[in-house]
């Protein structure tokens, strides 16, 4: 696995921390900067906006830029977010400071998905977006912990200056690391081929017809580039919108339990709240392991690891809602859960990468806003749950109730896919 992989998943974590490390941060964000705890909180809520809306957006913007010059700028501009947010004393410009963070967050992530597909075979997609993507389960591990740990030292804004200082270093050895000549608007020419052997039938060295049927350029590495119409139409096929759903109802059910964690663990299963750190970075353990695990599933059966897991969760989260009372079920399930849950994402992106192979750029960006929409919506259900008054345990069976349209989601998925492999091939 090239070095640059690695990298972009330290730069990843750096993000991730940023992300999540508010949950212990707020209330003395709050007492600094004299807001409410709920105003405080619509600082994560802007951040979730912020990565749905600057995923496709950027993406699509700096489409035409080189990968290594778009993810060092998306880099330095999240770097400086995080020292203005450090530096300030007024509430609007620390959530403007937010926005801004989200946005180069959110088109960081989609160049940076694209480029560690776009340095390994087609075979390895699914471990190297493991790579990339476990940055963000080593920051629930790791991350939020520590951001929580130097905000009970020195403050608050201690944390945000280590996600500076983390961001700019991983910004440095980007630039260090990434091949120069790796071009952001590159297209698959078609099916992996074996090494040394000569390009795509069909093809040129000047270029060719892209896979999405807009006009593409052969670039200095041998890859095709593409714009956004065409990125648009690869992504027009309903497997991959398909695809899309499945990763949004999957995380909107994962993020709603992570989200009202702590209150099954102090009121339903009576352990106090020394406990709840714990919880939260046993989930992520089990989410490291996941998606270390579903990375190398992820590109032998992904299917496969798709229906397995997407049926363990539902049952975990309806056995998590009816016997999280007890300290052993609940120890077991948060543990299991963060495993199953974050052990399907790899197989879910490889899977966009795959069928929209005309768009690497604007697939990743796609992934980007639907992983956050999820995240997004699910605690906003677990929410009115609560306040409906149906207890601490309704977040959970939100959970398993969005677990269960996303089987019936993936089995159409699979049968598109057999619609697909047995529809006549047109020839020209």
């Amino acid at each position: 696995m090239p070095v640059a992989v690695f990298i972009l998943g330290l730069a990843v974590f750096a993000q991730g921390t940023s992300e999540f490390m508010l949950s212990g941060l707020l209330p003395d964000i709050s007492a600094d900067l004299g807001v409410s705890l709920s105003q405080a909180g619509l600082l994560t809520s802007a951040f979730a906006i912020g990565m749905v809306v600057g995923a496709p957006v950027l993406a699509a913007a700096t489409l035409h830029w080189p990968r290594r010059r778009s993810l060092v700028l998306f880099l330095s501009v999240f770097a400086a977010a995080h020292v203005v947010s450090a530096l300030t004393p007024d509430y609007a410009v620390l959530l403007a400071a937010r926005v801004v963070s989200a946005l180069a967050n959110a088109g960081f992530w989609a160049v940076a998905a694209a480029a560690a597909v776009a340095m390994v075979p087609v075979r390895a997609r699914a471990r190297a977006l493991a790579i990339v993507v476990g940055g963000v389960t080593v920051a629930c591990v790791a991350g939020v912990p520590a951001g929580a740990v130097l905000g009970q030292l020195w403050g608050w804004r201690s944390a945000f200056w280590a996600v500076a200082v983390l961001s700019a270093l991983s910004a440095v050895a980007i630039l260090r690391a990434l091949p120069s000549g790796t071009a952001r608007r590159t297209a698959s020419t078609g099916p992996s081929r074996p090494e040394g052997s000569s390009r795509p039938e069909g093809s040129s060295a000047a270029g060719g017809a892209s896979p999405a049927g807009g006009a593409a350029v052969a670039d200095g590495g041998g890859e095709v580039r593409t714009g956004v119409r065409a990125e648009l139409r690869a992504l027009a096929d309903r497997r991959v919108v398909v695809t899309y759903l499945l990763n949004a109802l999957v995380q909107g059910a994962t993020f709603c339990a992570f989200t009202f964690l702590a209150p099954m663990v102090t009121e339903v299963a009576g352990l106090g709240e020394g406990w709840v750190p714990g919880m939260l970075v046993l989930f992520g353990a089990g989410a490291f392991l996941g998606i270390t695990i579903g990375g190398r599933l992820g590109d032998a059966q992904p299917m496969r690891v798709l229906g397995f897991g997407m049926t363990a969760l539902t049952a975990g989260w309806a056995v998590l809602a009816l016997a999280g009372g007890n300290p052993v079920v609940l120890v077991t399930l948060v543990f299991a859960q963060g495993l199953l849950a974050f052990g399907l994402a790899p197989a879910l992106t490889s899977r966009a990468y795959q069928l929209a192979a005309g768009a690497p750029t604007l697939a990743g960006a796609f992934a980007t806003a639907a992983f956050n929409v999820g995240a997004a919506a699910g605690p906003g259900l677990g929410g009115l749950a609560l306040d409906a008054g149906f207890g601490f345990r309704a977040p959970m069976w939100v959970s398993a109730g969005l677990m269960v349209p996303t089987l019936a989601v993936l089995a159409w998925a699979v049968l598109l896919d057999r619609r697909t492999a047995h529809a006549p091939v047109s020839r020209v």
